[in-house]
């Protein structure tokens, strides 16, 4: 398994922060790599995503959400993955902090996409934030 870990300083308190994380369905707006996400009900999402040259498709369940504190889920189907934002306040408003563990069991797939997880979830994850940040 692969971990991811981003973070970024929002200029807003957590509570602000968390409840636009919070609207998962939004972020397709915050991210050029993300074709769309269908909320299914149940806090369950179903993202599709256009990343090195591959359509992927994977459902996740929202497994814990704890406001303003820690906003977690796994997947259900599809790319196997896991994750949370943990905010803590600071002096400059929030720290957000990602975390994306995930596998992928194809291995010519794998190669590719463990060059390219990196910058790509970096990308995804600052394009977010800017945005949530942007919201504020």
């Amino acid at each position: 398994m692969a971990t991811i870990e981003h973070s970024a300083t929002l200029p807003a308190p957590p509570e602000r922060v968390f409840e636009l994380l919070k609207r998962v369905e939004d972020f397709a707006e915050y991210s050029d790599l993300i074709e769309s996400i269908e909320p299914l009900g149940d806090d369950r999402y179903r993202w599709h995503v256009r990343a090195v040259g591959v359509d992927w498709t994977f459902d996740v369940a929202i497994t814990e959400s704890r406001a303003p504190e820690r906003l977690a889920w796994e997947s259900i189907d599809g790319v196997k993955n896991q994750g949370c934002y943990r905010l803590t306040p600071v002096p400059e408003g929030t720290l957000v902090s990602l975390t994306l563990d995930y596998v992928i069991k194809n291995r010519l797939v794998e190669r590719a996409v463990n060059k390219a997880a990196r910058p790509m979830v970096g990308r995804v994850s600052r394009q977010i934030l800017e945005r949530v940040e942007a919201r504020l």
